[in-house]
């Protein structure tokens, strides 16, 4: 808690839907609507931004804050002078009187929360427990206070997606100076979301990932992608295209041909998919985030293409 207990932490159950719930008062996480399975990961931004680390929400009724802090007062670890002063703070009227009990149930006394995997900047929310009245917008200068749009990047922290390991063919191995054509199937490609809300306040946003392109970088600069920017877009449900007979001499709308063999060795082809992130939130709100990427990396065998003696 901002100035009276540091480093508290968000506490989390997690039901069998998926939906996850941390603490009374802060953010609920509806994640059924997420990417599953033992491959499936976090996104990373396509730019240096990142979700915040920690953000402010409703934690305390006047009750609630009492009984946190008069065990923290008795105990006199705080010292005096720290002591006295958060009691003129929420008990002597300055600005509080009697932790605000003459406002109960018409509001909320919000307080810090932290991302549990501590990034940078984890403990930039010091502010100590403020009040806010129930149907008011916290106050404009306490930055990460949750709002739509704070709820739409801290789903963003939460969406996880799909593995990207790419359809080749040939599948074993390929050979030198043959293309090999790669594609991703587009059932395993669909949009993903989670909801985020504060139910006590009536706030929520969704972020929704929606996968846009494949990136793929060979393992070597002895090889040639197709396209030659390496990037694949979707198109039509689908990243890349199937190989089927009849299309050895045809030049594959995704893929990648390799000019030299992997020896006794294998080349490091990593298929990293774009994600377009999009958010709607209470009140009509939305936006884009910024783009998401996920990839894999993947081992291909390269071969000489053996030439027949007669």
């Amino acid at each position: 808690m901002g100035g009276a207990t540091q480093g508290t932490q968000q506490g989390a159950d997690s039901g069998k839907d998926g939906t996850v719930s941390v603490t009374v008062g802060g953010v609920v996480f509806d994640r059924s609507k997420n990417g599953s399975g033992n491959s499936a990961g976090a996104l990373t931004s396509a730019t240096s931004w990142t979700p915040p680390p920690c953000w402010y929400a409703p934690k305390y009724t006047p009750d609630q804050l009492q009984k946190e802090m008069e065990p923290i007062w008795d105990a006199g670890s705080t010292g005096y002078e720290w002591d006295a002063k958060q009691r003129d703070r929420y008990v002597n009227g300055h600005p509080y009187k009697d932790f605000n009990k003459d406002k109960a149930g018409k509001g909320y006394f919000w307080d810090s929360f932290v991302d549990e995997d501590f990034p940078p900047g984890w403990d930039s929310c010091d502010e100590q427990p403020f009040w806010v009245d129930q149907g008011d917008p916290p106050p404009a200068d306490i930055e990460n206070a949750v709002t739509p749009e704070i709820l739409a990047e801290l789903a963003y922290a939460e969406i996880r997606v799909p593995s990207t390991e790419v359809t080749l063919a040939p599948a074993a191995e390929t050979k030198v100076n043959l293309p090999t054509w790669a594609w991703l199937d587009a059932a395993d490609f669909k949009p993903v979301s989670v909801t985020a809300s504060v139910p006590v306040i009536g706030i929520s946003a969704t972020a929704t990932a929606e996968p846009v392109a494949l990136r793929i970088q060979p393992g070597t600069q002895d090889a040639v992608t197709y396209p030659a920017s390496g990037v694949c877009e979707i198109n039509d449900g689908r990243i890349g295209e199937p190989y089927a007979r009849g299309k050895a001499n045809r030049t594959p709308p995704c893929g990648v041909r390799y000019l030299r063999s992997s020896g006794d060795g294998t080349y490091p082809l990593q298929a990293t998919v774009t994600w377009k992130i999009e958010w709607t939130g209470t009140g009509g709100a939305g936006g884009d985030l910024p783009d998401g990427t996920f990839g894999a990396t993947q081992d291909v065998v390269v071969q000489e293409i053996q030439a027949v003696n007669r």
